[in-house]
């Protein structure tokens, strides 16, 4: 093993969908987390301004580039090229890593179960991707992944279940322990043996449990308290001078109503559907909760998903794979008119005037002509088309009369750099991150919240140690002090800066005020080259199975 005299010199920690609201609940339940209390109280804290959209597949890139999604180019878990859509992965990731900057001045990096790291590229350390790899991942350097199972015992990405209908909630609690043990052995192994300056290590299972398992305290302690063992073995065995505790989003109950945007924009003449059909997203989401009404719907529908299943496919294609069995005629028999709906039907894209895509892009795809394949909107009409949907969003209200929306903004008010044009052309913000939106077409344009526990905007960062000034002062109160007005474009620049480095030019955040900057430089742009395709059946099946994709 290596020399480790000095230990490591900073160690960011990843706590998905942490935040004052959820770690507030938890202390006042009595949960056991001296590590992260302490973390919280003896060091600089305070909430941390997410993103938008603010959900982990393109919040996590933010964080590690520090550059808003216009220029890293990941906007959500899946990647659209025309019509057609794959699961996102680093080789869309446009700018330098924290670790790829670091490699340039020399330092060592140690980086598990972060997401969207899947493939690899090379830098001088180690790295266990996170979520969107398979579960058996390529690592870096090549043969880690099975270096780190042979040392460890065993190590997943994803839990053993498959979803939240998979396993009652001791099961799923074991399976959630499972993962968080492994990941601290495993970095704990990972960083002894490369003796890193710089660890990333993140949790993911924080955030899963909320989808899993809505509203179960009792699961969510239980996960609290493992992932706080695992923080203070893993503090103790790396001796960091510098810990950042950050997160990419908060998490919190959805008291509003489900926003279908594509049947509005249908009702108002911008959406064409269709039934079937090679391109499109068909939104069978909704079949998951709803309660059939023909006789022997149930042992059908099972047939049909284990059929689907079977040859690789998620809740997006079952639409076309239940024309291609020849089992239209028969669903459309024996399943409620909504389920029907629901389930084989979808926008046509190719002859829609404008769109959402997914919903976890937060926003409106205009079909703009010598853009989109297809595109039917003329170049000239561009802006009038967008400041007409604008206008029409904003004054969107729910049946109770609450705006469906806090902002309805040109992307370009979100969006710089190179990528923008890849993103929605109008986003879309819920009012309060209350109102829940779907691009599902189910007949209505209101209904309850699909999911009841879902992200919010303000997430936690903290900070302690040798390079760490906590003595800031601050008008906050409660678990967090001391840090005002952070975004999640901060954290690598004040990474960087934990380790004396400038941050980079093309960053869009700055050193927090906690921690002295060394001012700005420029680094060398990130070479991706060719993107790669995911193309994986098993993640688009997790990732549908916590809701991401519907």
């Amino acid at each position: 093993m290596a020399d480790r005299a000095e230990g490591m010199e900073t160690l960011l920690l990843g706590i998905d969908a942490a935040c004052a609201p959820v770690l507030s609940e938890l202390l006042d339940r009595g949960a056991e987390v001296p590590t992260l209390r302490e973390l919280l109280e003896e060091g600089a804290s305070g909430p941390l301004e997410s993103q938008i959209p603010p959900w982990t597949a393109s919040a996590w890139p933010s964080m590690f580039t520090g550059t808003n999604p216009g220029k890293h180019g990941i906007f959500s878990f899946l990647v659209f090229e025309g019509y057609d859509w794959d699961v996102v992965n680093a080789s869309h990731c446009r700018e330098p890593t924290l670790w790829e900057l670091l490699d340039v001045r020399g330092l060592t990096s140690v980086v598990v179960n972060v997401p969207v790291t899947h493939p690899p590229n090379s830098f001088s350390g180690a790295l266990l991707p996170g979520y969107t790899a398979p579960e058996d991942p390529e690592g870096h350097p090549e043969g880690i992944t099975e270096d780190v199972r042979e040392e460890i015992g065993g190590y997943r990405v994803y839990p053993r279940h498959e979803g939240a209908s998979d396993a009652g909630q001791e099961a799923m609690i074991e399976n959630y322990r499972e993962l968080l043990e492994m990941r601290g052995e495993a970095f704990r192994y990972l960083a002894d043996r490369f003796a890193p300056e710089f660890g990333f290590l993140q949790f993911q299972v924080t955030d899963s449990v909320f989808h899993e398992r809505p509203g179960d305290w009792g699961a969510v302690q239980a996960v609290y308290e493992a992932l706080d063992e695992q923080v203070r073995e893993t503090l103790e065995a790396c001796e960091p001078a510098t810990v950042i505790v950050a997160s990419d989003h908060g998490m919190g109950k959805y008291d509003g109503y489900e926003f279908r945007a594509n049947e509005f924009l249908r009702e108002a003449g911008y959406v064409r559907s269709k039934r079937g059909g090679e391109k499109g997203m068909p939104a069978w989401g909704p079949l998951r909760d709803d309660e059939g009404s023909g006789e022997g719907e149930p042992a059908i529908l099972e047939r049909g998903m284990a059929l689907a299943a079977k040859v690789g496919v998620t809740s997006q294609r079952v639409g076309r794979v239940v024309d291609a069995l020849g089992l239209t005629d028969l669903v459309l028999e024996v399943v409620p008119q909504g389920m029907v709906r629901a389930g084989t039907e979808q926008v046509d894209f190719q002859n829609s005037r404008a769109y959402m895509r997914e919903r976890i892009e937060l926003g409106i795809r205009i079909n703009l002509a010598g853009r989109e394949p297809a595109g039917v909107v003329p170049e000239s009409d561009y802006e009038h088309v967008r400041e007409e949907l604008i206008a029409a969003l904003e004054d969107v209200d729910t049946p109770d009369g609450e705006p469906v929306f806090e902002q309805v903004a040109p992307r370009e008010e979100f969006f710089q750099g190179s990528a923008a044009e890849e993103a929605v052309d109008i986003v879309t913000v819920p009012n309060e991150f209350d109102q829940f939106l779907s691009a599902t077409l189910a007949g209505e344009a209101f209904g309850p919240p699909t999911e009841p526990w879902n992200h919010k905007r303000a997430g936690i960062v903290a900070a302690r140690g040798a390079a760490i000034d906590a003595t800031a002062p601050s008008e906050t109160e409660g678990i967090v002090d001391g840090i005002e007005n952070a975004h999640l474009f901060d954290i690598a620049p004040t990474v960087l800066a934990t380790l004396s480095l400038p941050s980079a030019e093309r960053m869009d955040g700055a050193a927090l005020p906690v921690v002295e900057s060394a001012g700005e430089e420029q680094y060398a742009s990130a070479d991706r080259g060719r993107r790669v395709a995911t193309d994986d059946s098993a993640v688009e099946s997790r990732l549908s199975d916590l809701g991401y994709i519907e």
